[in-house]
């Protein structure tokens, strides 16, 4: 896209009220498109990523980009004939006894997406989809981080959408600026919180409304009748998939008293299985940028310097050289002053909290901001409903980690400072859908007793209506 954000947005609002809303076949037919080009375009995703990246596991952009993406389309496509249909709401025959009520699901119009970096064709492309299938015109913004990414999205979906109907914005964080500041109809953002909010404040300028994907420090809870080996495999992969960039990943363990020693062993037993080598794995990601590899070693730096204890798991006794692989790192006795329990980490990094009573670990997380996600280990029914209820977060999941989040049925979402609205599945598509409500009259109806001159009748309807 060359031409001006500004004329790109009015040349899309024009089409959209030239065109109006699009039907369910047409709606059918740009998920379809999407979703072949993602197949026809699997193998160069996987290298623009990696090229990005430094080094970014071709089978975790499989996994996390390519199949998270199709999915979501399929899903889509499969429900939107229900979605789209005008939902029927009972009336009160005494006030309404002959009328209709329905909640009729429109287009927005233009939509605004600003997607990141870390798994940016999936956080992309799944909202392009649920936009489109709300039967909106999209304009994209990628990540500056990933401009090989950014060319080939542009690529993929210039050949088969016009920018009247789709189209992608390219460029650093200036245009980012000056994008969260158009006149949208929605405006979706994921990122960091700190960004979200300059986000929110920019569309706050038109009143355009917002949904922010951010993030947090999501915690786990270990119980102490789980399994520490079962519970360390599964964090282990929620952490150390694309080396911990992940906005659900684990950001810290709070395990029972006395056992952090063997949940540590049990992680390292775990990782080092899932990655013997780190220098030359491929299926080892790298972090993506100088900064972001700078600002993890210096959270583990100021840790270390305030009394924490650093344990790296480097099962190959290898130096990772100038590739910005950071060694998966577990540290012990963390404590609040320290930054890595102040800020997401977004990385490979574990801090190791203990507990001596589950309420402790409720209550810690109740006195910090809500997360994006919480992670509950436990065979106690009992357990598990007090976690689920005395704590609030985005989603959870039960007995695993991240796997929430690739469940359509169920919306995905922040909560405060980790998000402000959601998407996936029928979430997004009432996301990106103004709810119409049309009351329909019928002929016969009491409008005469409620206009001037009031008298008798009026109060009869009234003294009926209101009851003793």
């Amino acid at each position: 896209m060359n031409r001006p954000i500004g004329d790109v947005l009015d040349l899309q609002r024009k089409a959209f009220l030239r065109d109006g809303p699009p039907s369910l076949a047409d709606r059918k037919a740009h998920l379809a498109a999407l979703a072949g080009q993602v197949r026809k375009y699997r193998d160069p995703m996987g290298e623009a990523v990696s090229e990005d990246f430094g080094n970014r596991s071709r089978h975790e952009t499989l996994l996390a980009e390519t199949m998270a993406t199709i999915m979501s389309l399929k899903h889509s496509g499969k429900h939107l004939a229900s979605w789209m249909a005008p939902s029927n709401r009972p009336l009160n025959r005494l006030q309404h006894p002959f009328a209709s009520a329905r909640v009729h699901y429109q287009p927005l119009g233009v939509v605004g997406i600003m997607a990141p970096w870390n798994y940016p064709f999936q956080l992309s492309l799944v909202p392009v989809g649920q936009a489109l299938a709300a039967g909106n015109r999209v304009m994209l913004k990628p990540s500056e981080f990933t401009p090989g990414v950014a060319a080939l999205l542009a690529r993929m979906l210039a050949e088969v959408f016009g920018e009247e109907r789709v189209a992608v914005v390219e460029s650093g964080p200036d245009v980012a600026a000056e994008f969260s500041r158009q006149k949208f109809d929605h405006l979706m953002f994921t990122g960091s919180t700190a960004t979200g909010r300059r986000v929110m404040m920019a569309a706050a300028e038109n009143l355009v409304p917002v949904t922010l994907e951010l993030g947090g420090k999501s915690p786990v809870i270990v119980g102490g009748d789980y399994d520490l080996g079962k519970a360390a495999g599964s964090i282990a992969l929620g952490k150390m998939l694309n080396a911990g960039q992940t906005c659900i990943a684990p950001d810290y363990a709070f395990v029972p008293a006395g056992k952090a020693e063997s949940f540590g062993r049990a992680l390292s037993d775990q990782i080092a299985t899932m990655y013997p080598t780190l220098a030359a794995n491929p299926d080892y990601t790298s972090i993506v940028a100088d900064r972001h590899f700078e600002r993890i070693n210096g959270l583990i730096d100021d840790a270390r310097a305030k009394g924490a204890r650093i344990e790296q798991i480097n099962p190959g006794g290898e130096e990772l050289g100038n590739q910005r692989k950071i060694a998966p790192t577990l540290i012990f006795d963390p404590t609040d002053d320290m930054k890595v329990m102040q800020e997401e980490i977004f990385g490979p990094v574990l801090p190791v909290m203990t507990y001596g009573d589950l309420s402790e670990a409720i209550d810690y997380v109740n006195a910090h901001d809500r997360p994006l996600a919480l992670y509950h280990f436990s065979n106690d029914a009992s357990a598990q409903r007090r976690v689920i209820e005395r704590t609030t977060a985005g989603g959870m999941t039960v007995n695993d980690t991240l796997l929430h989040v690739a469940v359509e049925e169920l919306p995905f979402g922040g909560v405060g400072p980790s998000g402000i609205g959601a998407y996936h599945g029928e979430a997004g598509f009432r996301t990106f859908s103004h709810a119409k409500s049309v009351l329909k009259q019928s002929a016969l109806n009491f409008g005469g007793a409620l206009r001037p001159p009031f008298g008798s009748r009026l109060e009869k309807i009234a003294a009926m209506m209101i009851g003793k």
